[in-house]
């Protein structure tokens, strides 16, 4: 527990320069076996000096970039051989120098070799060494993570090895042309071995275990199957050449055909009429899908393709009335009513069906009117969805509770417009609405009287723990919660009191 409590510390902004020294000590220290629990949390602060911040950097090569990209250090502070794995990390969010690929190509550790070659925009002469490297992971991590130039992609797409080819597959960074060849086997030669039957000993692995169901016969058909499904799924692919896979016996390539977008409206009304259920729910997540299939598609009473519908940015609105109006939707407005003109608006709140106007409830840039109305609705899911709209005011929340009572109590608790005394009220309804004291925890306008009505519930004690109204007296208790994501919010307090965070320290 106390390592979550010193992590906290290391994120508190207001940890006194000395302590921050300390922590870093901590951290880098070759005797500090803890010291992992807090280098991230170092490297994330503005207050670090240089020389802490190269002592994070040379402890782990990663804490090297939220440095660099604040400006705190250079990329010219980094000796590519002398740390290497900082290198690497900033090669890989684009902070590094231009020569420094030509110094990691050759570097005996083929892990790092093999970051290196997911790292993008790398040299072309650098590409090449890699995609030749002996080792056949490094050359699968350039092939799938990579921005191979078309040359490398070219060798990749080509690759002895079909595993090669698979990886090639998967990456939007191939070239079109090279993505077609993939997934036609045109104009590219045979592959001579895959995972399954490969016989050289220089061609190592990490991890040398085998997918469910691999099996070759010569052919390698189980690798160039998941390689035609990849590049299927690429959306670099050309549509033309997807297109032609819609009425493959397989529906594992059917599948992927039926999630593409900018297909020609014949091959998504064909795929309606799939009998595979996989194919179905992937058209109707499609956005690229028009009226007539998804319109067809509500016909299945899937209850996947149902869910996947009513998400869908062009679904008719009459359809919301229903079996799509009633599918599983999440708390998100949905697409479609999100783009509704303001007389579409209008029309759906005043919809007779009240699961319709909760959906156009969660919108939250109602016309006044429209929100005065839904708040006002004697349903009580549609006030819950329009509780949370800006503008309702205080007077319009008290109405809602004591209309609708627990039933909405929880989002009147999360609205934007609850005012302190009233959350205070809320957090002592008895008995306690868990989602009242989580919402209420959360709240910009929670005073310290509310917040301490929290702490019972430890998922509302985990953020009441990091609010800033919180009785500065409570955060030396909540340091020993038994709960780590309390204490370590707690930690992080800048509220805490030097002295507390003095004996805190490791």
């Amino acid at each position: 527990m106390r390592g979550h409590v010193v992590q906290g510390l290391a994120a508190n902004p207001a940890l006194p320069p000395a302590y921050v020294a300390r922590l870093v000590a901590f951290a880098t220290g070759e005797d500090a076996e803890d010291g992992g629990w807090v280098d991230s949390a170092l490297s994330d602060r503005a207050d670090l000096s240089r020389e802490q911040a190269l002592a994070l950097a040379a402890h782990s090569g990663v804490l090297a970039v939220g440095p660099v990209r604040r400006g705190l250090l250079r990329a010219e502070d980094i000796d590519p051989r002398a740390l290497p794995d900082a290198a690497l990390a900033l090669l890989d969010e684009g902070l590094g120098l231009a020569h420094w690929p030509a110094l990691l190509v050759t570097d005996p550790d083929p892990g790092r070799r093999e970051k290196l070659a997911s790292c993008p925009g790398l040299p072309p002469e650098a590409a090449a060494l890699l995609a030749a490297d002996r080792r056949l992971d490094v050359v699968t991590g350039l092939a799938a993570y990579g921005t191979p130039d078309p040359a490398t992609a070219a060798l990749l797409a080509a690759h002895p090895h079909a595993e090669v080819r698979l990886m090639t597959a998967l990456n939007e960074a191939v070239p079109p042309a090279l993505l077609s060849a993939l997934l036609t086997g045109e104009g590219l030669p045979p592959a001579a071995e895959c995972r399954v039957c490969e016989k050289d000993p220089e061609l190592l692995w990490h991890s040398p275990y085998l997918r469910g169901g691999a099996a070759c016969d010569g052919s390698h058909r189980s690798t160039v199957q998941e390689t035609r499904r990849a590049a299927l799924a690429n959306p670099s692919t050309p549509a033309e050449d997807v297109a032609r896979f819609a009425d493959d016996p397989s529906m594992l390539l059917r599948e992927p055909v039926a999630a593409r977008a900018g297909l020609p409206p014949a091959v998504y009304a064909e795929l309606a009429r799939d009998p595979v259920p996989g194919v179905l729910w992937a058209l109707a997540g499609n956005p690229g899908t028009d009226e007539a299939v998804i319109r067809e598609l509500a016909r299945v009473r899937d209850p996947e393709v149902l869910a996947r519908l009513i998400r869908h940015p062009r679904l008719p609105l009459d359809l919301l009335a229903g079996p799509v109006g009633r599918a599983r939707a999440g708390r998100d407005p949905l697409p479609r009513i999100a783009a509704a003109t303001e007389a579409e608006v209008e029309e759906l709140a005043a919809s007779p069906d009240a699961g319709v106007r909760a959906h156009v409830a969660r919108r939250r840039d109602l016309p006044p009117a429209v929100r005065e109305a839904l708040a006002a609705d004697p349903d009580a899911k549609v006030v819950k969805a329009v509780a949370a709209h800006p503008g309702l005011g205080e007077d319009r929340l008290r109405a809602m509770a004591a209309r609708h009572g627990v039933r909405v109590l929880a989002e009147v608790a999360a609205s934007p417009d609850a005012p302190g005394a009233l959350l205070e009220e809320l957090v002592r309804h008895d008995p306690p609405v868990l989602g009242v004291l989580r919402a209420v925890a959360r709240h910009p306008n929670a005073t310290g009287p509310a917040l301490l009505g929290c702490l019972g519930d430890v998922k509302a004690r985990r953020h009441a723990a990091a609010h800033p109204a919180l009785p500065t007296r409570e955060l030396a208790r909540l340091l020993d919660d038994p709960d780590w994501q309390v204490a370590e919010a707690a930690a992080a307090h800048p509220a805490l009191p030097p002295a507390v965070m003095r004996q805190s320290m490791p």
